[in-house]
């Protein structure tokens, strides 16, 4: 991690905020999913896409709190393009509606940040009867996100900013970054055949019988 504001080779540190990584980016014409939007590091994201020029669909499991934040944001950026979808992704009928319904829409997608997840609860299953945090922050395809960080929200949200919007990364596929900078991610991570065995169970739970 590059620790103590120490900027990597991309010129940023664990210190950047997403705006300080994003300054002078357009992001005109692009359109992202956000979930987890209504709350820290997705609401951030999303402030800063919005401020980016970006077109945001929040995707969150409380519509009110997702029309609260949207509130907020668009009262701070009078410009700012923010749609909002429900999404559970503690439900696979949840996940599959959503995506339904967003091809419907017609929209495109070119920036997907999934950021909503659960993290340390008491074992609970999910309305698939799945263990929560596994379908939560795996199955549905999001990161789950650890709150006990030495970084406020700016800090917090500025890899995904920076990764998705910065000229610096176009083009690069399958790394790993960490504090704004490629880095080395675990010897599991890069095991082929655990990776595998985790793709096919996960298919044998979320295709639909």
């Amino acid at each position: 991690m590059w620790i103590f504001g120490w900027k990597g080779p991309s010129g940023f540190s664990a210190r950047s905020t997403a705006e300080e990584v994003t300054q002078g980016i357009d992001g005109t014409g692009l359109t992202a999913i956000v979930t987890g939007a209504s709350s820290g590091l997705g609401e951030e994201t999303t402030r800063v896409f919005a401020l980016r020029g970006v077109h945001v669909i929040m995707a969150v499991r409380n519509l009110d709190a997702g029309r609260k934040v949207k509130d907020e944001i668009t009262k701070e950026i009078p410009s700012a393009k923010i749609d909002i979808m429900e999404l559970d992704l503690s439900s696979l009928e949840s996940v599959r509606k959503f995506a339904s319904d967003y091809k419907s829409s017609g929209l495109p997608l070119n920036l997907l940040i999934n950021n909503a997840g659960v993290m340390a609860t008491p074992f609970m299953l999910s309305k698939d009867n799945i263990e929560l945090q596994f379908a939560t922050n795996h199955l549905a395809v999001a990161n789950a996100v650890g709150k006990f960080v030495l970084k406020n929200v700016q800090q917090g949200a500025s890899t995904q900013c920076y990764v998705a919007l910065h000229p610096q990364v176009k083009g690069v596929s399958g790394e790993y970054f960490v504090d704004n900078n490629k880095s080395n991610p675990t010897t599991l991570a890069k095991d082929a055949e655990l990776a595998k065995k985790l793709w096919d169970f996960s298919l044998s739970l979320t295709n639909p019988k």
